[in-house]
């Protein structure tokens, strides 16, 4: 940690190093790829043609680098909203203006299998730090354009994916219709995963939903990939499609930087697929 920080409301620097995260306004990139594993920023990395960590600093490790000519970043955000809301609220005062969350996550949805991904369109906001930034009635909504790279990137690279609402809770074990230690158990945990399938909820993770509605409270870009970990219908568990979740948001941010470029060209706020046509 660089310097002494100036103030307890915006703890920072006097080089304009952010606490949490370790970084400075030099040091971030446009789009930012965040995983909630540690150990999953360094293998989203080791994909791109030129990398270098930046920082480490709890849960935060950052590294920078280029991925098909892109410039690129990965932060590790660690597990829940909270560690979420810190990243993406620290970086975007730093300048990031597009976050894909890369994760793991686990489906109620029968016809889903361990290894898909899922691209998810929104989120239920069962998660507390959200909640901390706006009233409840306020949509987790992914960004179109984020949406749409991400369903590209897998159709390219031939990966088998779903594309539906997520549910984002607080805990992995009684938030999600597990007991808890030694059996323990409530009455209203019996409707969770029922209550969620009748919605049409396809997934449960653990970050979607804080990612998403700070992204669009601060006016920036957000979506999630996720690698299906527990297929909850059947009782099934695997690390799997981990590698396939890291290449399809690292291809995303490559197309994202394609439309980015084309709608600078043509002096277009938003991205239509005619203007590749231009």
């Amino acid at each position: 940690m660089r310097g002494e920080f100036e103030s307890a409301e915006e703890p920072r620097t006097s080089e304009g190093e952010m606490y949490h995260v370790a970084l400075g306004p030099g040091d971030v990139r446009r789009y930012a790829l965040l995983p909630g594993d540690v150990e999953r920023a360094e293998k989203i990395a080791a994909e791109w043609e030129e990398r270098r960590l930046v920082a480490k600093h709890r849960e935060y490790v950052t590294y920078v680098g280029r991925y098909g000519g892109v410039d690129l970043m990965v932060t590790s955000t660690g597990i829940g909203g909270p560690a979420a809301a810190i990243a993406v609220d620290e970086l975007s005062r730093l300048g990031v203006d597009t976050f894909i969350r890369v994760g793991s996550t686990g489906t109620i949805r029968p016809e889903v299998e361990l290894g898909d991904l899922v691209i998810s369109l929104g989120a239920v906001r069962l998660d507390g730090a959200s909640a901390q930034y706006v009233r409840p009635e306020y949509p987790a909504v992914a960004h179109y354009e984020v949406v749409m790279a991400l369903v590209e990137a897998a159709e390219s690279l031939g990966y088998r994916y779903h594309l539906g609402i997520t549910a984002s809770t607080d805990s992995f074990y009684t938030g999600q219709g597990r007991r808890g230690c030694c059996g323990y158990w409530q009455s209203w945990m019996n409707s969770i995963i029922p209550d969620l399938q009748s919605a049409g909820v396809v997934n449960i993770e653990m970050e979607a939903a804080t990612i998403f509605t700070l992204a669009s409270l601060f006016g920036r870009r957000a979506g999630a990939v996720c690698a299906v970990y527990a297929q909850r219908v059947r009782d099934e568990f695997a690390i799997a499609g981990e590698r396939e979740a890291i290449k399809t948001a690292n291809e995303a941010v490559r197309i994202l930087a394609k439309w980015d470029e084309a709608k600078r060209s043509a002096g277009k706020r938003h991205f239509y697929p005619s203007l590749l046509r231009r």
